[in-house]
């Protein structure tokens, strides 16, 4: 038996969602099983029915996947084709698992199933490698934002426990995930049939150190998936019992909500102030992200199902026109411009889908032209609703920056999008609205494609993002010094160059730091059309501000890099004698301190200057701008 530490009252511990993910026939529902018989989670009557089934089905053994695999069609066929759901705990941490279906036919199912998972294990078969429907359901998890995937390479007792094949799947994965947007990527060799490395290390694979399934499944620093800092309250319902009482229900779905706090109701933009919050009669001091509360107000104000109450400095774009990744889930084809119903928190409106920018190639994650997407597939498109919606990007708020898009004419969910943000000229190569009156967009004069085939190098935005003294400008000068000298083609912004001039108008409040961020993507944009590596160096303290930068650059090509330092070596560092003000005078309004800061919740790369030289940083970032460069 390990030694798992100190158990933790069970109320106390920690959750962890798990969604396994992967090609039919991998072994994802036999894991599963072996995860729960050997974590003694399996009730004795529960086993006593899968041997039974096991018999009746011909096997010589107990069947594990037959502990998720419910469904009678399921049995019969061997195949998962609902999402099921098993939970259960070890001395360490909770789990919630989620057994998803790995046929092509029920990848719609995938995506309801990873929408709120922390890691996804993506099981790969050791005799077949890397299969387009793995390579899918990796691209799915990227876009769902899940911070942790875990490539569990399995039936290697099949293929003799070969080190050779681990190394050639970890090679192949490797290379293919150059292109997803997760930070933590790890491999583990198992049998989920005998057991080996899923609940103690094998005998069988002495050339691995990494520590078996669970164990990596028990350590594992949950990324933040829920937002809790930007309120968003969608109103479900009105309830008016009677004439002097008016309260509006609904989920807080991210953020808090306290009485006497300062609302407006959008899309109107009426302000008002919470007077009460209550939960089933008993009034709150306080509601969290996920609580459901009745809220009422201290005046009467026009709001109505499907509006939404937020912070008065604190709003979601308001807009009938934005950009998203769609998964098509249809048989049916999706027709552009052809009327859907489109579902965004409790707001429900017509829409359509105006343009599709592209489809996504899963096996090589390239982009292809297309008018359309049929089943299974995932583009961008740009879709235009009848009536506002209050959204987030998915990558700051997948609450309000999620949506499904549902056929009025047979009510079957044919798609589920994530929001990039607002459509603008910037964002889409061939707008139709403009910010500026009498003004027409033009397409650039020459394409990315024709100056990346001239420079041997596509152009791509890198973020350094991290508070004062942290050391965005060094590792920025440092690694465009490194890569000028191989006859890169780049350009430095740096943060205070730009307050100096372009910026020298702006101060630091919080709207004021929105259009520095701003008008520095713009010039970001323009220096990577002409075919660039922008390093760009700014504090940038708010998330929504990264993510409006990311927009306006386009997600694809922007690397968001958090460099970090402990508060008390800042304070020591002090280059610009910011930290030595702000302790005398506290009218710096300097970010970390006086006003918040909000690190990046799933950066490419984090750097921590403390720990780390300049030139280990610089390997680090070379090898990352790498990667984005190749021509594509």
């Amino acid at each position: 038996m390990r030694d798992r530490g100190t158990a933790p009252a069970y109320a106390d511990m920690d959750l962890l969602r798990i969604a396994t993910a992967g090609s039919v026939d991998d072994g994802k529902s036999t894991l599963i099983g072996r995860l729960l018989y050997d974590t003694k989670s399996i009730f004795e009557d529960q086993l006593a029915q899968v041997e039974g089934a096991s018999r009746r089905l011909g096997e010589d053994r107990v069947n594990l996947a037959l502990l998720t695999d419910g469904l009678r069609a399921e049995r019969e066929q061997k195949i998962t084709i609902d999402v099921a759901y098993r939970y259960f705990a070890t001395p360490r941490r909770k789990f919630i698992l989620a057994d998803t279906p790995g046929h092509v036919q029920y990848t719609r199912n995938m995506v309801t199933g990873a929408s709120t998972a922390d890691v996804a294990i993506v099981l790969v078969d050791a005799r077949q490698g890397v299969l387009t429907q793995s390579r899918r359901h990796s691209f799915i998890a990227s876009l769902l934002g899940i911070p942790h995937l875990l490539v569990a390479v399995n039936k290697m007792d099949l293929v003799g426990w070969s080190e050779a094949t681990f190394r050639r799947i970890v090679d192949e994965y490797a290379e293919f995930a150059t292109r997803l947007t997760v930070p933590d990527i790890r491999f583990v060799p198992i049998s989920a049939l005998e057991g080996d490395n899923v609940v103690v290390p094998s005998t069988n694979t002495p050339w691995y150190h990494g520590g078996p399934l669970l164990d990596i499944l028990e350590t594992l620093t949950p990324g933040r998936r829920r937002n809790t800092i930007d309120l968003r309250f969608p109103v479900q319902v009105v309830l008016r019992p009677h004439q002097d009482f008016r309260g509006y229900a609904g989920t807080v779905v991210s953020g808090t909500l306290r009485p006497g706090d300062e609302v407006v109701a959008l899309p109107a933009g009426t302000e008002a102030v919470v007077r009460t919050v209550t939960a089933a009669a008993r009034p709150l001091d306080e509601a969290l992200t996920g609580d459901a509360v009745v809220v009422t107000l201290d005046r009467e104000i026009d709001v109505a199902r499907g509006d939404m109450l937020v912070r008065r400095r604190n709003r979601p774009q308001v807009t009938t026109r934005f950009d998203a990744y769609l998964c098509w889930m249809h048989e049916q084809a999706l027709e552009a411009g052809k009327a859907y119903v489109l579902l965004h928190t409790t707001r429900q409106v017509t829409a359509f889908v105006e343009k599709v920018e592209y489809r996504v190639n899963v096996d090589t994650l390239h982009r292809e032209p297309s008018d359309s997407l049929t089943l299974n597939e995932i583009g961008r498109v740009e879709l235009v609703s009848a009536s506002p919606l209050c959204v987030d990007s998915y990558r700051v708020n997948a609450a309000s920056g999620s949506f499904v898009l549902i056929d009025p004419a047979t009510n079957a969910t044919v798609a589920a999008g994530m929001i990039r943000g607002v459509s603008t000229p910037n964002m889409l190569s061939a707008p139709t609205a403009t910010t500026s009156p009498n003004v027409t967009w033009s397409e650039w004069n020459i394409p990315r494609e024709e100056r990346a085939a001239q420079l041997g190098h596509a152009g791509v935005v890198v973020w350094l993002t991290g508070l004062s003294g942290a050391g965005k400008s060094t590792l920025a000068g440092a690694l465009e010094r490194s890569l000028f000298a191989d006859g890169r083609r780049t350009m430095l912004l740096d943060g205070d160059q730009l307050r100096h001039g372009l910026s020298r108008d702006l101060g630091f409040s919080p709207a004021d730091r929105a259009e520095n961020i701003r008008r520095a993507a713009e010039v970001a944009r323009l220096f990577l059309e002409s075919g660039h590596i922008v390093l760009c160096a700014f504090v940038s303290p708010y998330a929504r501000d990264r993510a409006m930068a990311a927009d306006i650059i386009g997600r694809d090509d922007f690397v968001e890099i958090h460099v970090n330092a402990s508060l008390d070596t800042l304070r020591a560092r002090d280059p610009k004698g910011l930290y030595a003000r702000d302790a005398a005078a506290g009218d710096v309004g300097l970010s970390g301190t006086r006003t918040p800061y909000e690190p990046p919740t799933e950066p490419a790369l984090r750097i921590d200057t403390e720990t780390t030289t300049v030139d280990e940083a610089v390997r680090q970032l070379r090898a990352l701008v790498a990667a984005r460069i190749v021509r594509r």
